[in-house]
């Protein structure tokens, strides 16, 4: 059993598991971080960006003006954002037989995997994961599209160049595989191969496991999996929260007794709690907003912005701030705040019941109702004749590099009575703001991140104590900002296994049994003896017939009744010589002969290390002889196999 590790972002993974001939990649997530290396994209054109200096070295040996500009003594790319992708030569990805989606922030980088890499399988996911996930998915093309960029920038991507640069270009790794955003034509198609699935439900692989998400807790549909076989069980846990937000609670015992636990996706930020930052959040817009001052929030377009408008509605009358106009500015905020209503089972219980009474569950309804909350897909359009001043603007991207909030960066950003409250922890804050520096308005950072503390984890694991658990290098050492830390790491018994991007780990349990089933009429007619109290043997012979990763015991053939008259005194019938057992390895002549009888005649025969490989030419039709086993590779010839 093998795992491939794809992304070096512990939270953002992406991971290939080799399990019993199956293929499953876990996840496959966007590093959109490397965005943070690119000017603003502004919707509307910005003087103070144009005006920027280009970069020319200090021998004066580089020069780069058109694709480097420098602001507040850091080098930013002018060109259309690039995302770094999930390695794509570690292994083949086109034999990928399915691939399982955690949660709607772990499927980003779906279209460059479904439609560039010859990639024929299935996409298992539940129903909010799909449809938050093509929100999502949506708002990145649209972003990227409304604001086209001509040029793209590939010299600083030289080797010898990008080194003589300052950092953090320097440092930044993979630039040459980094790529541009794709179009909703790739995203339609890359969604139509997803299947859905519910909790709990389980689905057969080629016969060979079975795999079955479950509630993980931290957003609408979030799943871990569980893939297991008739003896061996392998758990994922990616991206999961036991704290009680609007998603149904996490369902822990299901992961007990697993050979192999994959961790990934804990919290970015393990020392913030999340309430106290809600607190935070909340004491700070209202300081903002009493001081004349307008309020902006860099936020996803689903997740915890719910979580944001509940406080706020909570908190909206006890701070007089009921006249104050709440603003949700993006391409699809209207289907976000409608999809949060509509997938009731998939909320928490006490979400779940106000739908029975009937009352919508989420309390941004009732804020859309008496219109203190207002969406708009743009800031162009309705939004400009609406807008009032003081206010509270919830836009995308959290980057601060593409979307609507680069525009209330550009207008807000000169005056000391507004603010910017950072909710989401996927950017360093410092470096979302760098290329807007000299900044007036005041910055608060409060992250709110639901998913799984140390210590959290550390209990979990105790209680499903699985054998062996995996995780991202990043969780065996304390971050490198606090390293006296040492709560702030995994210590476990054994240690767990690590990987950083472009390992290849052997997970170290080895496959012992395989189930094979007897048929009924061969149980029939053996007959056990008795060796001691409570133990029988029998002997069996019988043929072994392997289908689609299922082993079943069937009787050997009778012999045909002979054409003699019977004779009336019953014998004991002679039994004939057993057939000879297969095994060893198959002879090449008499086999080509026998194929040849069977009119199959083009047989081209080549050698290899371990054996041979014939390629029936006519019927298309690979055959690999091999010492420890036999392929026949052919396609939708089900007869000819």
């Amino acid at each position: 059993m093998k795992l491939y590790c794809l992304s070096g972002h512990p939270t953002l993974p992406c991971n290939v598991l080799k399990f019993k001939s199956t293929t499953i990649m876990l996840d496959c997530a966007l590093d959109t971080t490397s965005v943070l290396n690119y000017l603003p994209l502004p919707l509307v054109h910005s003087p103070r960006l144009s005006k920027l200096p280009g970069w020319i070295s200090k021998d004066g040996t580089i020069n780069l003006e058109k694709e480097l500009k420098e602001c507040a003594g850091r080098l930013f790319v002018d060109s259309q954002p690039e995302f770094c992708l999930p390695e794509k030569e570690l292994l083949d990805l086109s034999t990928i037989d399915v691939i399982l989606i955690s949660n709607y922030h772990c499927m980003m980088a779906l279209p460059y995997i479904t439609e560039h890499t010859g990639f024929t399988g299935t996409v298992y996911a539940t129903e909010p994961t799909l449809q938050i996930g093509r929100l999502l998915m949506e708002e990145l093309v649209k972003f990227m599209e409304r604001v086209p960029k001509a040029q793209s920038a590939t010299c600083w991507k030289n080797k010898e160049i990008q080194r003589m640069l300052p950092g953090p270009l320097k440092d930044a790794v993979e630039v040459w595989t980094w790529k541009r955003c794709y179009s909703m034509q790739e995203v339609n198609s890359a969604l139509s191969k997803v299947q859905l699935v519910g909790y709990s439900q389980k689905v057969e692989l080629f016969g060979a496991v079975q795999i079955s998400p479950l509630s993980s807790g931290y957003s609408l549909g979030s799943s871990n999996w569980i893939i297991q076989s008739h003896h061996e069980k392998v758990s994922y846990v990616s991206g999961s929260s036991l704290l009680t937000t609007h998603p149904q609670p996490m369902d822990q015992s299901s992961l007990k007794n697993s050979d192999v636990l994959i961790l990934t996706g804990l919290t970015q930020m393990p020392t913030a709690n999340p309430d106290g930052m809600l607190g935070e959040f909340c004491s700070n817009l209202a300081m903002t907003i009493r001081a004349g001052g307008n309020v902006l929030v860099p936020c996803y377009s689903s997740g915890v912005i719910y979580d944001l408008l509940e406080c706020l509605y909570q908190f909206i009358d006890s701070a007089n701030l009921g006249t104050t106009p709440f603003y949700f500015i993006s391409p699809v905020a209207n289907s976000s705040l409608e999809f949060s209503q509509i997938f009731a089972e998939w909320l928490c219980h006490n979400k779940q019941t106000k739908v029975y009474l009937p009352e919508p569950p989420f309390p941004h309804a009732e804020l859309i109702q008496t219109n203190k909350l207002k969406h708009y897909p743009s800031i162009h359009g309705d939004f400009s004749s609406d807008f009032k001043q003081p206010c509270v603007v919830f836009t995308g991207h959290p980057s601060l590099r593409f979307g609507d909030v680069v525009h209330f960066m550009e207008l807000w950003g000169k005056s000391n009575l507004n603010t910017i409250i950072f909710t989401e922890p996927d950017f360093s804050y410092l470096d979302a703001l760098a290329p807007y520096q000299p900044l007036a308005m005041k910055c608060v950072y409060c992250p709110i991140d639901t998913r799984l503390n140390f210590h959290q984890v550390s209990k979990l694991l105790k209680e499903v104590q699985p054998l062996h658990v995996v995780c991202p290098d990043q969780y065996t050492q304390p971050p490198p900002s606090q390293s006296h830390r040492s709560d702030l790491m995994l210590e476990l018994q054994p240690p767990p296994m690590p990987y950083r991007r472009c390992s290849v780990l052997n997970l170290p349990f080895r496959r012992c049994y395989e189930r094979v089933y007897i048929l009924p009429e061969l149980a029939n007619s053996l007959v056990p003896s008795e060796l001691k109290p409570g133990v029988s043997v029998a002997n069996v012979s019988a043929i072994l017939h392997s289908k689609d990763n299922k082993h079943t015991l069937q009787v050997t053939a009778p012999a045909p009744p002979s054409k003699k008259r019977k004779r009336v005194v019953e014998e004991p019938p002679v039994g004939g010589a057993p057939k000879p057992l297969l095994s060893g390895a198959v002879p090449l002549e008499p086999f080509l002969a026998t194929l040849q009888k069977h009119g199959i005649t083009e047989v081209k025969v080549e050698e290899t290390t371990d054996g041979h490989i014939l390629h029936l030419q006519a019927e298309d039709t690979l055959i690999q002889l091999e010492e420890d086993g036999t392929h026949i590779v052919c396609d939708n010839n089900e007869p000819l196999r």
